[in-house]
């Protein structure tokens, strides 16, 4: 069922200064954008209200500008995430961190108002649904990246391959520079990677999950790919241990926090380009193996 899009004209990121004619999807007159974009702007430099992001944010907007190893600056870039679960939430919050602007797809308006909270803009719309998908990219001017964490469930996956290949397909047509997939272990290459039982429980859904990874790597040549897949997330406050490996016999859980710091570090990393990567705990995985340091 195709989901109304919230915002009504073409949301462009503009300059900080002059900015944000359409703030949380909806345009907004003169005198209420100019109040938009102090908030906005504060919103960069507050860090007001601190809670268990507050570090690590300043940590990584620090490192990002001093670094000059990026495709492309984090700092007033232009990112759409999908997914409405825990770590599209938390790398829409990095990002916001590092001074990125951040539009946020949502079936529904459930979490409307705490991704509003961020300073990021929601914008309603089905990833199954061709029509809506069409509209969200038309909405938006100006896009340098997608990120997409969108999954199904076994009783019903059809947002792992339908939903995900919507967005590809839109984004590699727009002109989108790169594209992050998150996946998860036991897709594609790694199927041997988790326990059997484990495995025929997920086979659904990491069955549909492979076809949206092969309609990416199709693709590569009008946009970059990035493929994560996570072991089993976990939802504790991360530990600072999630790491990346190209070895696809690793399974082992991930905190979401920790992969949505990976997620993050992949987006801007000129040595992620069209890599495939699997992300777990070092600390929570017996087996020994190489990781990648980006």
């Amino acid at each position: 069922m195709a989901a109304s899009l919230r915002p009504t004209g073409t949301l462009r990121r503009g300059v900080r200064g002059g900015a944000a004619r359409a703030v949380s999807g909806r345009c907004l007159g003169r005198s209420q954008a100019s109040e938009a974009a102090r908030r906005l702007e504060r919103s960069r430099v507050s860090r007001s209200g601190a809670n268990k992001f507050q570090q690590s944010a300043r940590e990584r907007s620090l490192a990002a500008r001093a670094s000059s190893k990026y495709v492309f600056d984090p700092d007033n870039s232009s990112i759409l995430v999908a997914g409405g679960g825990g770590v599209g939430i938390m790398v829409t919050r990095m990002l916001k961190d590092m001074g990125a602007w951040v539009w946020m797809l949502q079936r529904t308006d459930e979490r409307r108002a705490d991704i509003e909270k961020m300073m990021a803009i929601v914008i309603n719309g089905d990833a199954r649904n061709d029509d809506d998908v069409s509209r969200v990219f038309e909405e938006i001017d100006d896009l340098d990246a997608v990120v997409s964490t969108i999954g199904g469930s076994p009783a019903d996956p059809s947002s792992d391959s339908v939903g995900n290949i919507n967005l590809i397909e839109a984004a590699a047509a727009k002109g989108v520079k790169r594209f992050v997939l998150v996946t998860s272990i036991g897709t594609g290459s790694s199927r041997d990677a988790p326990p059997s039982q484990v495995y025929d429980v997920l086979k659904p859904c990491l069955v549909e999950k492979e076809k949206a990874e092969e309609r990416l790597k199709e693709l590569s040549e009008k946009m970059e790919f990035i493929i994560i897949r996570p072991g089993g997330l976990k939802s504790e406050p991360k530990t600072g241990n999630g790491v990346l490996t190209k070895d696809t016999t690793v399974c082992g859980p991930i905190h979401r926090e920790d992969v949505a710091s990976l997620v993050c570090k992949c987006l801007f990393s000129p040595d992620s380009a069209n890599q495939v990567y699997s992300a777990v705990d070092k600390e929570q995985t017996q087996a020994e193996f190489e990781t990648v340091d980006l």
